[in-house]
């Protein structure tokens, strides 16, 4: 019994350093730091903790446990506990679900934007255009909209970047059109549906974003009445978990309001 304690304490610990680490690693190296990787090292962090004071920690559960107050807190937090990572299981699969919901032929594509530096699309950006390249390119009756504005530290517009990066890589300037207003994904499908109408473009659409990312926008998508399909960008293993933490957070506030 000690020793399947010791492997799960030292599991425990590992698991939590070495995730402390994978959400540290974006912040050191492009300092990238939102609720995603910070909600992760809190986590991560609790983990490595408890496997080192694991002892101590099941003493004072035990004596909690003899009071009733302390017997009704401790089965709430375990219920909780097991709320959260059911949802995340849910979640989880719904995420591997979307980003493989093929897309009609010839949709209109929809590029959702994500950080540019100048005319330089970021990782997570140029991800999701190379996603898109392979969707045009074997869709040639396809058009597509670039989607995204300007923020306060670009130089361009998110849609010009992608417009750019496009047309260097051979896509014709005529199949492109940008919407260079939006700010979050909602505002992405939202301003390009209304480009889609304005423009007599197809409403069946394809929207080109990383994997993580097609679940919530294809749920957008749905409510706004568009038919959709994924054309899912990688995600470089080093930027995953703090934007697959994220994205958790995201999906339980879109399911919430």
């Amino acid at each position: 019994m000690k020793q399947i304690q010791s492997i799960i304490r030292w599991a425990l610990f590992l698991f939590g350093v070495i995730g402390c680490t994978g959400f540290i690693v974006p912040i050191l190296t492009r300092r990238i730091l939102n609720v995603g990787n910070l909600a992760g090292l809190i986590v991560c962090a609790v983990l490595a903790l408890y496997a080192v004071f694991m002892p101590g920690v099941h003493h004072w559960i035990c004596v909690f446990w003899q009071r009733t107050a302390g017997k009704v807190v401790l089965c709430i937090f375990a219920a909780g506990l097991t709320v959260a990572l059911f949802l995340v299981i849910v979640m989880t699969a719904l995420m591997v679900k979307a980003a493989h919901t093929e897309p009609a032929e010839n949709a209109t594509l929809i590029v959702l934007g994500c950080k540019a530096y100048g005319e330089r699309p970021s990782i997570m950006l140029e991800e999701r255009l190379k996603a898109a390249l392979r969707y045009l390119n074997a869709n040639p009756e396809s058009a597509c909209i670039v989607s995204g504005g300007q923020g306060a530290d670009e130089t361009i517009s998110e849609a010009q970047c992608m417009y750019l990066y496009l047309t260097d890589n051979g896509i014709a300037a005529d199949r492109i059109y940008m919407e260079d207003q939006s700010t979050t994904t909602r505002e992405n499908l939202a301003f390009s549906y209304e480009i889609i109408q304005e423009q007599g473009l197809n409403e069946a659409i394809a929207i080109a974003t990383n994997n993580f990312h097609e679940y919530r926008a294809g749920r957008i998508a749905e409510n706004i009445g568009l038919e959709y399909g994924a054309v899912s960008g990688d995600t470089a293993l080093w930027l995953l978990p703090t934007y697959y933490a994220r994205e958790l957070l995201a999906i339980l506030y879109e399911w919430i309001f």
